[in-house]
Formats: C-alpha cells, structure tokens, sequence
C-alpha cells in the first residue's frame, strides 16, 4: 500500500476568500467615503463648538488684538499689491477683447465689476489662506504635536476659547476690509494702466464705472468674504487641532488648511452667489439688467 500523502481537494471556502480587484475597489472608495463622512462631522462639531463660545465669553482685548494684527495688518501689503496686479491684468484683457469691438470705454465698469463682485473677494480670500490659514494651521499642530493644547487643558483652560475664537474673529471680520482694501488697489490699478497706458478717455471710464457699479456691487463681494474669512479660519484651526504626529503631520496640516479653504472658497462663492442674486432679483426685479 502507498503510503505517499495524498492531494488535498480544493476547498470552496478559500476559493470564495481570494481576492477579488472590484471587491477591493469598492472597499477602497469606501473607506474614503467614510473618511470624508467623519471629517465632515468632526469639522462641524468643531465649528459648533467655536461658535458656541462667542455667546458664552468672549476673548481677552489683549490676545483679540494680537490676533487682529497677524491675520490684518500682516496681510495688508499682500493684499494690496495682489488687489493692484489683478486690476492691471483685467485692464490688460479686456482692452484686448474690447478693442475689436469698439467698447474699449466700456473698460471701467467691466474692470471695477469684475473686482467688487467676484475676483476682489476671491483672489484676496485665496491670497490669505495661503498665508493666515496656513500659518494658523502650523501654529497651531506645532502646538498640539508639542502638547500645548494638553497642557491648557490640564489647567482648566479651554483650548477652543483661548486659540480658535480669537482667529475666527480676526478673520470673520478683517478678511472684509482686507476685501475691500483689495478692490480699491485693483481700481486704483486699473484705472492707471487704462488712463495712462491704454489711453481710455478718462471722462468715459468714470462715466461708465459709476452707471454699471454701485454700492449693491461692493456689498454682494463683503458679504461673500464674510463666509470665505470663516470657512478659512474654522478649516485652519480644526486642521490644526487634528493634525499627525511630527513635522510631517504639521506640514500636511498646514497643506490640508490651504486646499480645503480654497475649495470651499470656490463652492462657497457659487452657492451664495446664486443666493444673493434670487434675493436681489425677487426684492428689485426691476434690477435684473444691472446684472
């Protein structure tokens, strides 16, 4: 008798546990549903948690006011110059479009529209995430990673009202005048490259700026960076908070800050403006063709 080992039959079991590519797949775009599901609850509990704290005890004067200065007076030659270069740029194309129809005096309310409306506050929103938002997202990891915030914690301070509230109020209500200090050097720059170097008569550009915009423009772009200033300072924090271990965690978190701030900016200025233009529309439907 053979005393040779025979073979072992196929088990149907193991078969039905190989893998299978689409299997994989789908637990793959699962596991990232899943993520983004919980990062989107975090940030909201965290966002609630911020504002909860506006309405039971505000900061200190003294670190409102060192906030006030790093994310506002810091940022303002940036803005400023990024707001002159835009209204440069814009003078520059649309001449070139304009020309060959022979609109070229039409250049003012084109550029300063375009300004007040959507690039001012956009451009300058997406400048300042990639200088506040970034920079409060380290600040705020190297912290975390240094165990600061464990720290204020065990002394029976609360991180949230002592770090996030003052940030999210410098930016709530300086990204605004930030904006508006954008679209006046966008103006201003504008209106040099179209007088001086385009040669637009001058009588018919501030003819046209003052029929085509009006205050309705500048306050549609304050009430956008009002959002934009929020979305940025409640993403950069709770990216802060979050963050790995490491400087490598830091750095994604100050990376994540930025590029989840300027994708909210873009969504966030679809949605409302959409919503200011039905609101506008059903309160002055005589103003439809200002749009």
């Amino acid at each position: 008798m053979s005393t040779g080992a025979s073979a072992t039959p196929p088990n149907p079991v193991a078969r039905g546990r190989q893998k299978n590519p689409l299997v994989d797949v789908v637990a793959d775009w699962g596991r990232v549903v899943v993520e983004a599901a919980m990062s989107v609850g975090n940030l909201a509990l965290f966002s609630l948690n911020t504002l909860s704290w506006l309405f039971t005890r505000l900061p200190r004067r003294e670190t409102l006011l060192q906030s006030f200065y790093q994310i506002g007076v810091r940022s303002l030659p940036v803005v400023a110059l990024t707001g002159t270069f835009i209204g440069m740029v814009l003078a520059v194309q649309s001449h070139y479009q304009f020309s060959g129809l022979g609109l070229e005096t039409r250049l003012g309310a084109v550029i300063n529209m375009s300004l007040v409306r959507e690039l001012g506050p956009v451009l300058a929103a997406t400048m300042l995430a990639g200088r506040v938002g970034g920079a409060m997202a380290a600040e705020l990891g190297t912290m975390r990673v240094t165990e600061q915030i464990d720290a204020l914690s065990s002394m029976g301070a609360n991180p949230v009202q002592y770090l996030v509230v003052p940030r999210f109020l410098a930016c709530l209500f300086l990204i605004p005048t930030l904006t508006i200090m954008a679209d006046f050097m966008g103006v201003v720059g504008g209106y040099l490259y179209s007088i001086y170097f385009l040669k637009i008569d001058q009588f018919h550009y501030y003819q046209n700026s003052a029929e085509f915009v009006g205050t309705w423009d500048l306050i549609y772009g304050v009430i956008k960076s009002l959002f934009f200033g929020a979305a940025i300072a409640l993403v950069s924090c709770h990216r802060g908070f979050h963050c790995g271990a490491g400087a490598e965690g830091v750095g994604r978190a100050a990376t994540a800050a930025f590029v989840i701030s300027f994708v909210l900016i873009l969504i966030l200025d679809l949605v409302i403006g959409i919503f200011l233009d039905n609101i506008y529309l059903s309160l002055w439907p005589g103003g439809a063709s200002l749009f």
